[in-house]
């Protein structure tokens, strides 16, 4: 693994400002949010927040191997859209039972912070708050897995175990978090499930050390794990085209444990009621 790139105080409080201008842009989605809204208007006002919070996005123009360059300031992701969903891959307005995955990074004074959240339109229907508790409550106990002296893989163990067996729906299956720092990617890759024979993790035995940055990203589906997206596009959606949610929070591996850089993600109201 690369050094992990928090070295000193100074590193940390920078990583930290980053992470919670992810955060203060999520808020303010709280507030703005509501049925009647294209994807486009959404992203739009993350653009005008970055741009206020003198940020900019790290998504924008992002381009992977082998794909065009990211085109949206943020990644929105609608019902079965898992993730990388664009603003205008659906043009159609919000409305009543849309579950929106929004997913933020930043680039702040040269740190990263990226984390996304799951927000729902109008009432939730006991299967959407279920996914919901079930995202929230798997990247808790994952997280508290997280420490110098553990390997990567209970992280992995204590999130399956909370969404498959507790709950009864489906990780997506070969997505997973990564470490970040200075660039959005870097070591260690942080898969959401055990690995298996189709399914391998050569880091699941990695013991993190202090100092590394971890963006830890459980994605759930209310149907099947597996997914599909069409050849050179952006957008990855659940195979069975099932409700997904995604959450993504910002951690640093300490000396005693970890510290959550996205701290107050948690606290925010994600049903949006309110109508244009």
């Amino acid at each position: 693994m690369a050094r992990p790139p928090v070295r000193t105080p100074a590193d940390e409080s920078a990583a930290y400002d980053a992470a919670q201008k992810v955060v203060e842009i999520h808020r303010r989605l709280t507030g703005f949010l509501a049925m009647g809204q294209t994807l486009a208007k959404i992203d739009g006002f993350v653009g005008r927040s970055l741009q206020e919070l003198g940020a900019k996005s790290c998504f924008f123009k992002y381009r992977p191997r082998g794909m065009q360059p990211f085109p949206s300031q943020a990644c929105l992701s609608l019902n079965d859209c898992v993730v990388h969903g664009t603003a205008g891959y659906y043009t159609e307005p919000m409305r009543a039972g849309d579950v929106l995955k929004i997913d933020i990074g930043v680039t702040y004074r040269g740190w990263i912070g990226d984390a996304a959240w799951t927000y729902v339109f109008g009432e939730k229907t006991d299967e959407v708050a279920r996914l919901c508790e079930s995202g929230k409550e798997c990247l808790r106990r994952g997280i508290e897995q997280l420490r110098p002296d553990r390997p990567l893989i209970r992280w992995a163990e204590a999130v399956q175990d909370c969404v498959e067996t507790e709950y009864g729906f489906h990780l997506i299956k070969r997505y997973g978090g990564h470490g970040y720092g200075k660039s959005l990617h870097a070591p260690p890759f942080i898969l959401n499930t055990r690995p298996s024979m189709g399914n391998p993790w050569p880091e699941a035995d990695v013991t993190p050390a202090p100092g590394t940055l971890i963006a830890v990203e459980p994605m759930i589906a209310a149907g099947t794990g597996e997914t599909f997206s069409e050849p050179g596009t952006w957008p990855v959606y659940s195979a069975d085209r099932s409700l997904t949610v995604h959450y993504e929070h910002d951690v640093l591996i300490t000396e005693s444990g970890n510290r959550v850089l996205t701290e107050g993600l948690d606290d925010l109201d994600d049903l949006v009621t309110r109508e244009l």
